[in-house]
């Protein structure tokens, strides 16, 4: 494999009572759910972003933009699967992905191995090509008080090449 390329991606939502809580596509017991226009899966939003990003392919707000009611709680798995079709169209595919879910809840330890599995599920490679993992900011800034949850994201993107 030659010709890689990076992509990083990073988004944010603050808590909100009466919505599911999903992460990596997956729905999490703890609550409150996170607001936003679509489920508000800010591990996949990052995930896309960084996707996106890696093929020069703009950003998430762009492909989906909150202004569209289609995509009023859409599930982010379509976000993921269109930032999948812009890279293969691109000529590349997912080598890997290292996903950061940063905030004082939910406390991710416990989920760690099933949202890995989901992640890596959701973005059709093995799971040893995913990694999750959490970090507070020790009680720093929004997300520190306990108000929402970031995530942060990189993913490596390979095209095959001939050896001819």
């Amino acid at each position: 494999m030659s010709g890689f390329r990076i992509g990083q991606g990073f988004d944010v939502h603050g808590f909100r009572a009466g919505r599911r809580l999903i992460l990596c596509g997956l729905e999490l017991p703890e609550g409150p759910g996170l607001d936003g226009h679509s489920d508000a899966d800010v591990a996949l939003h990052a995930v896309a972003d960084a996707l996106f990003g890696a093929v020069g392919a703009g950003d998430l707000g762009e492909h989906f933009p909150s202004s569209d009611r289609k995509w009023r709680d859409a599930d982010s798995r379509v976000f993921i699967r269109r930032a999948l079709d812009d890279v293969s169209a691109a000529g590349y595919r997912l080598v890997n992905c290292d996903l950061t879910i940063v905030g004082e809840r939910p406390h991710i330890a416990g989920h760690r191995g099933a949202l890995r599995r989901s992640l890596a599920e959701v973005l059709g490679v093995d799971v040893a090509a995913v990694s999750v993992k959490a970090t507070s900011t020790d009680g720093l800034g929004f997300l520190g008080r306990g108000e929402g949850v970031g995530a942060l994201a990189a993913v490596l993107v390979g095209k095959e090449i001939d050896d001819e």
